[in-house]
C-alpha cells in the first residue's frame, strides 16, 4: 500500500509520546513493505533539519518538512479568544504553506490511505478530498478536549476560566470534524467509545502505540536499588501539576523515613518556576538526557502522578517494557489494560502513593516480580509490527 501520514510536528527525535506513536507507526508500515510518505509541520518548538535525521530512518520513508512556526503568542491567543470560535490550539496549525505542500504532494503521487496523526490535521480533509481519492483515516491520539477539561479542574482563577473556555471550544471542534474522515483509528478502546458517544459513525479500529523491542532491552546491570524516578516532558501541564502535587504531599513523608533515597527527575523544557519548586532534599533534577532507555534501566521504581491528560501514556508503556515497577494513578494507566498489584501499582491519593512506594523500595522481590510481569504484559499486547499489521489489514478491508 501507499500510505501518507500527516503530522503537526516532526517525529524526530522521539522524545515525547506523540512523536513515538507517529514514528513507530511509520517504521511499522515500512518494515511490512509499504511505501510511506510523511508530511510534517516543522514547528519552532520542535524544529529539525532533515539532514540531522538518521539515514536509516530516512530510508524507511520519504519525509517532507514544511515550515509552520505554530508558536504560542499571547497577543494572538487574546485575539483568538475575543474574535474567533476556533480553539487557539487548532488555529496555530492551520497553514497555507502546509496546504500548498499537501496539494503538491497529492498531485505528484497517488495514495491508498492518508492517515491524519491527531485532531489538528482534520482541517486539511477538504484539501485531501479535492485532490485525492484515498481513504482518510483519523488517528485519534487522545480525547483532546478532555486534557484541558481536566487541567481546568485542577486550576483556579482566570487560568481555570480560560481553560474551561478552551476545552469547550476544542470539544466543539472535535465534534464538528467527526465523520469527515472515512475511518477512525483511536489509540485506546476507551477513546473510541467516547468518540462514538460524541457521534462517530465511521468504522473504527483501535491501534495502540507499538513498542520496538529491538530498542527496549531491559537490564539490571547498572540498577540503583532503591531509587525513584520520573521521565517526561516538563513543559506539559499534566506532568508539572502531578509532580508538584507529589513533592508537596508525598515526597517529604517518604524521604523522612528513607533519608538516603533519591528521586531522579529527567525531562526537557522545564520552565524556571518549575525548577525552583523542585529544589528539594533528595531530588536530583537531570534535565534532558541523552539516552532515556539507559536512564530508565538504571533506576528502580517509576513514579507517574498524573491527574489530568488523555489518551495513552507512552512513557508508562516504555517503563513497563523495560521491567520497571510503576506507581501511577487511574488516569496514568487509562487506556492500558493493566492489573493493579500484578504488573503495576495504582495510587490515587497521597496515602496510597506513600504506601505503594514504601512497599516497593522495601521489598526487592516484589519490585522484581511486578517488573517481570510488566515485561510479559507489554510483549503480549504492544508489539509494534503486530499493531501496524493489524491496522493495515483494517485499511485493506476498506480500500475499494
Amino acid at each position: 500500500m501507499r500510505i501518507l501520514q500527516l503530522m503537526n510536528k516532526v517525529p524526530w527525535p522521539p522524545k515525547d509520546g506523540g512523536a513515538i506513536a507517529c514514528l513507530n507507526m511509520t517504521k511499522g508500515f515500512s518494515m511490512l513493505g509499504h511505501e510511506v510518505t510523511v508530511l510534517c509541520m516543522n514547528t519552532s518548538k520542535h524544529h529539525v533539519r532533515i539532514k540531522d535525521m538518521p539515514v536509516h530512518l530516512r530510508n524507511k520513508a520519504e519525509f517532507r518538512l514544511v515550515e509552520v512556526p505554530a508558536s504560542i503568542n499571547w497577543f494572538d491567543a487574546t485575539l483568538n479568544l475575543l474574535f474567533s470560535r476556533l480553539p487557539y490550539n487548532a488555529q496555530r496549525f492551520i497553514s497555507d504553506e502546509y496546504s500548498l505542500e499537501l496539494i503538491k504532494l497529492l498531485t505528484e503521487k497517488t495514495y491508498d490511505v492518508i492517515q491524519l496523526e491527531g485532531l489538528y490535521l482534520c482541517p486539511y480533509i477538504p484539501v485531501i478530498r479535492k485532490y485525492s481519492k484515498a481513504l482518510i483515516a483519523y488517528r485519534a491520539h487522545n480525547i483532546e478536549y478532555e486534557i484541558w477539561e481536566r487541567t481546568a479542574k485542577l486550576s483556579s482563577g482566570l487560568r481555570s476560566n480560560y481553560l474551561r473556555n478552551l476545552s469547550k471550544r476544542i470539544k466543539r471542534f472535535e465534534i464538528n470534524h467527526l465523520n469527515n474522515y472515512d475511518l477512525l483509528v483511536p489509540i485506546t478502546d476507551r477513546d473510541g467509545q467516547i468518540l462514538d458517544e460524541l457521534g462517530n459513525t465511521k468504522p473504527r479500529h483501535t491501534s495502540q502505540t507499538g513498542i520496538d523491542f529491538a530498542s527496549l532491552v531491559p537490564t539490571a546491570k547498572k540498577l540503583e536499588f532503591p531509587s525513584l524516578f520520573h521521565i517526561g516532558a516538563l513543559d506539559w501541564a499534566p506532568n508539572q501539576e502531578g509532580l508538584i502535587w507529589f513533592f508537596d504531599h508525598c515526597w517529604k513523608r517518604i524521604h523522612q523515613e528513607n533519608p538516603q533515597l533519591k528521586f531522579y527527575l529527567a525531562g526537557r523544557n522545564a520552565p524556571e518556576w518549575f525548577e525552583r519548586l523542585i529544589k528539594l532534599e533528595g531530588v536530583e533534577y537531570l534535565g534532558e538526557i541523552n539516552d532515556a532507555y539507559d536512564f530508565i534501566n538504571s533506576k528502580a521504581v517509576m513514579v507517574v502522578p498524573l491527574f489530568s491528560g488523555s489518551g495513552m501514556r507512552i512513557k508508562i508503556i516504555e517503563g513497563m517494557a523495560l521491567g520497571k515497577p510503576i506507581v501511577t494513578t487511574d488516569i496514568g494507566t487509562e487506556g492500558i489494560p493493566t492489573e493493579n498489584g500484578f504488573n503495576i501499582l495504582i495510587a490515587n491519593d497521597a496515602d496510597q502513593f506513600v504506601e505503594a512506594i514504601t512497599r516497593l523500595i522495601n521489598d526487592r522481590a516484589l519490585s522484581d516480580e511486578i517488573g517481570k510481569n510488566a515485561i510479559g504484559f507489554i510483549q503480549e499486547k504492544f508489539d509494534n509490527l503486530s499493531q501496524a499489521g493489524a491496522l493495515v489489514e483494517f485499511y485493506k478491508s476498506h480500500v475499494k
